[in-house]
Formats: structure tokens, C-alpha cells, sequence
């Protein structure tokens, strides 16, 4: 492949899924993409993967992903390196994500796609006392600066939960059985689902990608998973014990809005959001 820079769109919602690189068996689609990037690739580059052997997600967690199950696509950007990147892109992807997921899937600021569940690990309604399962995992990485991204998607395809790592499986409280993070949803279709999955997929994207963004924000918080719920928040994995209140929606730049118990209100733009018992 040529290191010459490539030709750049100024629509980052043009053409893309093309070319298509898919792996058998990879460490992690957005490694690849990466290394694809930097060697030139041009806009809209896709690649994908059967499965996964070092998937990442957010906070360095791992995205664990049996093979044949998962919907797994890391999909690259590009725009001039004189243009802002694309806006609300977190936002955005998360959108295009549950567009194809259904009506049960929701959002948790920013980007993980979720559905509401019992303790015994059942979809419920989003009721303020139902917990999260994890269906979908976004990780946007690579080189702003240069003019371009990398998009990366996990979908929860065909998972049967009973086979996940137990880290990954609810315990009694609905919380993942080990540790503070979310257990795994699923949707429960078969492996000949993905493929159709990807291509609507994708066609999702291209819809939200041209998109203005008051839209990006109006479908967002339509999704919004965290609305009106009690919440901690902190940096690099952990809690900060003072960084509680209650989520309130998100504001016209995508951070999350925060009602605080002195009745300020305070805006999160990054870090780690948790859901906090109610005594």
C-alpha cells in the first residue's frame, strides 16, 4: 500500500465501508485499522473480524468477544486536516448503534449501548430502579491532529451469556459478578444476523454522520439512559467518593449535565460514570 496521503472527503459520511478488510481471527479490529491508517488508507476503510483475541474498551477494559457471536468493526475517518473533526462523534456512533438495535437499547453517557435488566439478568423497562446490561462498546482512537479516526464497534450479536467470562456475567445485585462494571446483554439472534446487522449498520452511520448536530442531540437524548438517576463519577477507572448527583440529560456540546445535592449543577465532558446504589 502506497504511503502517499490519500485523497480526503470533506463528507466523513461518504463511502464508507469501502474497502473491507475482514480477519478470521484478530487481536483487535482497531489495531488494525490503525496500522491501515497510518499506511495511508483511505477514507471509509473497514475492518472487521470473526473474532477477537485483545479487544479494547473504554478505560483500557477488555471487550471479550467468543468467535461467530459479535458484530465487531472498526471503521476509519477522515477529514482535512484544516476541518474540526467530526462533531459529537461519541454521540453520534452510539445513535447510529442502537438504531439497529432496537427500541430496548439505550445509552450510557457517552457511548455504551445498553438495555435495562433485572437482577436476575432479565430486560426490563427503563424504569429509574432497573439496572444496565452492556450490549455495545464504541472506542474512537487515532490522530485528530493528522485528520483522522478510528471507529470502533462491538456488538453483542449472538453472545449466549452463560459462555462470557464471569467478570462479564450479572451477580445477584445485576451488577457484573466481579467488579463495579456492567454485566452483558445480548440480542439473541443467530451469527447469520451479523453480516445484515453490519450493513445496516453502516448505513446508520452514513444517516447520522450527515446529520446537523441538534439531531445527533434530540435522538441522544431520546436514549438516554441515565436520566434522572443517582450517579458517581471519576477519572481513569476510579470513583471520586465527592463526584455525585443526579444525571439531568446533556447539554448542546455533549457533556453530561449534573444536579448536584447543594442544588448547583456541574458538566462532565470526560471520565467514568457509575450508577450509585439507592440506600
Amino acid at each position: 500500500m502506497s504511503d502517499a496521503a490519500p485523497a480526503q472527503s470533506t463528507d466523513t459520511s461518504a463511502s464508507i465501508g469501502q474497502p473491507r478488510v475482514h480477519l478470521r481471527r484478530t487481536d483487535s479490529t482497531n489495531e488494525r485499522a490503525r496500522e491501515l491508517a497510518l499506511a495511508g488508507a483511505p477514507h471509509g476503510t473497514l475492518v472487521t473480524a470473526s473474532e477477537q483475541t485483545a479487544g479494547r474498551g473504554r478505560q483500557g477494559r477488555r471487550w471479550s468477544a467468543p468467535a461467530g457471536s459479535s458484530l465487531l468493526a472498526s471503521l476509519l475517518l477522515r477529514w482535512p486536516i484544516s476541518d474540526r473533526p467530526p462533531t459529537l462523534l461519541p454521540l453520534i456512533a452510539a445513535v447510529a448503534v442502537c438504531d439497529v438495535a432496537g427500541a430496548d437499547a439505550l445509552i450510557k453517557w457517552p457511548n455504551d449501548v445498553v438495555v435495562a435488566s433485572s437482577p436476575e439478568g432479565e430486560t426490563t423497562g427503563a424504569g429509574a430502579g432497573a439496572g444496565l446490561a452492556k450490549l455495545a462498546g464504541i472506542l474512537i482512537e487515532g490522530r485528530p491532529q493528522a485528520g483522522w479516526m478510528v471507529l470502533g464497534i462491538g456488538l453483542n450479536v449472538a453472545v449466549r451469556l452463560d459462555e462470557m467470562p464471569p467478570e462479564l456475567q450479572a451477580g445477584p445485585d445485576g451488577r457484573a459478578a466481579l467488579g463495579a462494571g456492567l454485566p452483558a446483554a445480548t440480542l439473541g439472534l443467530g451469527a447469520e444476523d451479523v453480516e445484515p446487522l453490519l450493513a445496516q449498520l453502516l448505513d446508520a452511520l452514513a444517516r447520522r454522520l450527515g446529520e446537523p448536530p441538534d439531531a445527533t442531540l434530540q435522538a441522544w437524548r431520546a436514549r438516554d439512559a441515565l436520566h434522572g438517576r443517582e450517579i458517581a463519577w471519576g477519572t481513569q477507572g476510579t470513583v471520586d467518593p465527592l463526584g455525585r448527583g443526579r444525571a439531568e440529560g446533556i447539554d448542546g456540546e455533549g457533556r453530561l449535565v449534573v444536579a448536584l445535592a447543594d442544588g448547583g449543577r456541574t458538566t462532565i465532558g470526560a471520565g467514568e460514570v457509575h450508577l450509585r446504589a439507592i440506600a
